[in-house]
């Protein structure tokens, strides 16, 4: 079932800018006027609502991954045709729900508002689906401000097997009307057209599709009115984490100059898998459609399987890798090129880029109400453990290395509460609060507080002012460099106020010596941590038995040798539940 997107129309201002402005030398430039690309001559249009902003749907810029393409690296699409840039292009295949609505009763067991479904509505697809999907979407205004802007190029999150860059929540045209940026978003493949598992051909193809969409903005958006020397990447959850990928991936040439993984990042919503356990995936999917397992010649299997029908490959997915499930079968498998294990992250060096890197104070808020419609209820301490272990800890390791290798960092913990945002009464600041606040997208009813038009100005201020200068630009914006010992973690909208409340980061991490601790042994002694300067003790004990028949995951990193390590399999994780767009 659809809901009708309500998109607010709220009142945009910029906060101080980070670096000089200068007027525009394009002041000729027409509202959608065409502009010659490498995939072809590309004609745009006035933006809904914001009629000042030229909008550019569709522009591919990797082939068709069909045939000999599917299952293989992304290919660079040219052409000189004259492209439309009226629509979305198609969404990326993924395997559609058996779900069905939840009852009036789930809801209620839930407590889900109304704001829930209008705020989830805007996180959901719009238009068809192909295997033709890799195009990307611009939007800027060229006859004001910067001669050059800074570029914003998002990374949808949605655990891998879902999303797209239609999604009304990404619409970049309001954050690009008022901060004087370029705002970028993309499709990438998703489930096992993205990340096959075939153990003989090229992985994480998902991965390379965003960097060819990088080279593509290098290469074109500067006739655009964009800055390709300014290019940051910024995505949320899983786009978090491929954003964090990214950066250890191509450290020699990243291109980009700066990073902002929003809830999600190498250590925790990476999500690596082993090669074994990415293979044993791929087999089960391709016995399943009579193309062969293991054991048979794997070039006679990977033809098979480029033969099938698209939806069939998707269907052939065991229904334990479904919308609900938090970690499906395919994702990013380790190759040691583009993915590494989680324990050579905590090594090897990233790409010298500033980072603004932060999560939510409440994300388990989405996942508790998740849980709820499918009948599932959890302790308190299950979902303190749930936001340490999955968020609050990794971002934490995550600042942390970006700092020791002498980068300049950044941390923000959200806090906002919002009436016309809030999924259910206790939902708090949960997993992607965040994104309707920078993208200015969240729906019109209840009317938005004076409180959250001020802090929604003052986030997309502080993202744009981190994409200008990403050096500099939040010092100049009030921000302090990130620094574990001292009072160094923004608070954004903490009490619903405009403006940094700054904090010692142990006030949040001096749980997470132990996160790892076993969830049924009560006879654990918790620690006496070391103040640090932050005047707190811990307060979540290190986990309890949830009251459904459910798990937390021991290990984000999945490993190929069952649970017998210890570790959760992929394959083990399912809530079986009604997915509501939920975004990881």
């Amino acid at each position: 079932m659809k809901f009708s997107a309500l998109l607010v129309a709220l009142t945009l201002g910029s906060y101080a800018n980070a670096s000089s402005t200068e007027d525009n030398k394009s002041s000729n430039w027409t509202i959608g006027q065409i502009v010659e690309t490498a995939s072809g001559p590309v004609a745009g249009h006035a933006a809904e609502n914001n009629k000042a902003v030229s909008e550019y749907l569709g522009i591919p810029y990797g082939q068709a991954p069909i045939g000999n393409l599917r299952f293989a690296a992304p290919v660079k699409f040219t052409g000189k045709e004259k492209l439309s840039g009226a629509a979305f292009g198609p969404n990326c295949p993924v395997r559609a729900s058996n779900d069905s609505f939840p009852t009036p009763e789930q809801l209620d067991a839930a407590n889900a508002t109304f704001a829930a479904l209008l705020t989830l509505a805007t996180f959901e697809s719009v238009g068809e689906e192909s295997e033709d999907c890799l195009s990307l979407n611009v939007w800027t205004r060229p006859q004001n401000g910067q001669a050059k802007k800074a570029v914003l190029m998002w990374i949808y999150g949605g655990g891998y097997s879902t999303g797209s860059a239609s999604i009304p929540a990404y619409n970049g045209a309001r954050l690009a009307a008022r901060e004087d940026v370029v705002v970028v978003t993309f499709n990438y493949r998703l489930s096992i057209l993205g990340f096959p598992g075939n153990p003989d051909s090229t992985a994480n193809l998902a991965l390379l599709d965003q960097r060819l969409a990088v080279e593509w903005v290098r290469d074109n958006i500067g006739k655009f009115g964009g800055d390709p020397s300014r290019i940051t990447l910024f995505g949320q959850s899983v786009g978090a984490a491929s954003v964090d990928l990214y950066s250890y991936a191509w450290t020699k040439d990243p291109i980009v100059a700066g990073l902002i993984p929003e809830s999600g990042n190498v250590i925790g919503w990476g999500l690596q898998r082993s090669k074994d356990v990415s293979a044993k995936a791929w087999y089960n999917v391709s016995a399943t459609l009579g193309c062969g397992d293991a054991a048979s010649n794997s070039t006679a299997v990977l033809e098979c399987m480029r033969g099938k029908n698209y939806t069939d490959v998707l269907n052939a997915i065991p229904q334990t890798a479904g919308s609900a499930s938090l970690v499906g079968p395919f994702g990013p498998t380790v190759d040691g090129e583009v993915v590494f294990s989680n324990h050579e992250y905590t090594s090897r060096t990233p790409a010298k880029v500033p980072m603004l890197i932060g999560s939510n104070n409440y994300e388990a808020g989405l996942f508790r109400a998740q849980f709820a419609l499918g009948g599932f209820f959890y302790s308190e301490d299950f979902w303190n453990v749930f936001n340490l272990q999955g968020f609050t800890c990794p971002t934490g390791i995550r600042a942390n290395l970006s700092v020791a290798a002498g980068i300049p960092t950044w941390r923000y913990r959200y806090m906002g509460v919002f009436p016309n945002l809030a999924i259910t009464d206790d939902a708090q600041a949960y997993h992607f609060a965040e994104v309707p606040m920078i993208f200015n997208t969240a729906p019109d009813y209840p009317d938005p507080t004076r409180e959250q038009v001020s802090i929604g100005k003052y986030m997309r201020g502080a993202w744009a002012a981190f994409a200008k200068d990403p050096q500099r630009g939040l010092t100049k914006y009030g921000w302090p460099q990130y620094n574990i010992g001292q009072d160094t973690l923004v608070r954004l909208a903490y009490n619903n106020i405009t403006g940094p409340n700054l904090i010692n980061p142990r006030r949040y991490d001096a749980d997470c010596a132990f996160v790892n601790a076993s969830s049924s042994d009560a006879t654990i002694k918790l620690p006496i941590l070391p103040d640090g300067g932050a005047n707190v003790t811990p307060t979540a004990p290190p986990g309890s038995k949830p009251t459904g028949n459910g798990i937390i995951l021991s290990s984000l990193e999945v490993g190929s040798s069952g649970n017998a390590d210890g570790k959760i399999k992929a394959e083990d994780v399912h809530m079986g539940i009604f997915d509501l767009g939920m975004h990881m």
